[in-house]
């Protein structure tokens, strides 16, 4: 998870998850250099409602409305990964770090999508950053992620809750992950561009093919679909 500590931007823009397996576009989001998983202490109360053992993960949220991170997550359905992806032209802030995103998503949610082409309520996304390193042992070409998790963000939908269905948060800790605001620039580019339910299904190719058998796809995304097949 992503602590607070050592904290460097990876963009003065924002990334979504999507692409490439990320589920967001425009997103504000951090990196922390170094970041390692810890464990939870055995009294602490996350660790009771949060077990790292594959147990089917509930959003659980705090009085402040964080929510608890799924700490199992690598132990849910990998989608996907984007190699330096971005929706808005590279910065000259942003140098020559490159970095690799990884998708994940819970169980329940993927196997709901493979029978309906949808997202079913308490859908749970985990996007993980990690350096992408080209120099290292005996490779010597192309690249490889290396070191520890720089950055975590989720999408999370929780009809009830939200006023979209949809929320993102940014995971600033083992048992707190912040809620971005209704108005982050993530929320209506996700409705302008998604595939599928506000999620960018157009970068999942194991599920793309299910969106369209099940005729799930958005007007917003059949619309940049056709406009791109006319450029």
């Amino acid at each position: 998870m992503r602590f607070p500590s050592s904290i460097a931007l990876r963009a003065a823009s924002v990334v979504c998850m999507a692409v490439a397996g990320l589920s967001a576009l425009l997103w504000q989001s951090k990196m922390l250099p170094g970041l390692t998983f810890k464990p939870v202490l055995a009294t602490a109360k996350p660790a009771a409602i949060n077990p790292v053992n594959g147990a089917a993960y509930t959003p659980t949220y705090s009085e402040e409305g964080d929510l608890l991170p799924p700490l199992q997550y690598r132990e849910w359905i990998y989608l996907t990964s984007g190699l330096d992806m971005s929706y808005t032209p590279r910065t000259a802030a942003q140098g020559d770090m490159s970095m690799f995103d990884n998708v994940f998503v819970n169980p329940e949610a993927y196997h709901g999508f493979l029978a309906t082409g949808r997202w079913p309520d308490k859908t749970v996304f985990v996007l993980e950053s990690r350096n992408a390193a080209n120099k290292g042992s005996i490779n010597k070409a192309g690249h490889f992620q290396s070191g520890g998790v720089m950055g975590l963000e989720l999408h999370v939908k929780d009809e009830a809750r939200f006023p979209g269905k949809w929320a993102f948060f940014d995971v600033a800790s083992e048992t707190k992950a912040t809620l971005f605001p209704q108005t982050a620039a993530c929320y209506s580019c996700h409705a302008s561009h998604a595939a599928v339910d506000t999620t960018f299904v157009q970068f999942y190719p194991t599920l793309l093919p299910i969106a369209q058998k099940q005729s799930a796809f958005s007007p917003a995304y059949l619309k940049d679909s056709a406009e791109e097949q006319h450029k």
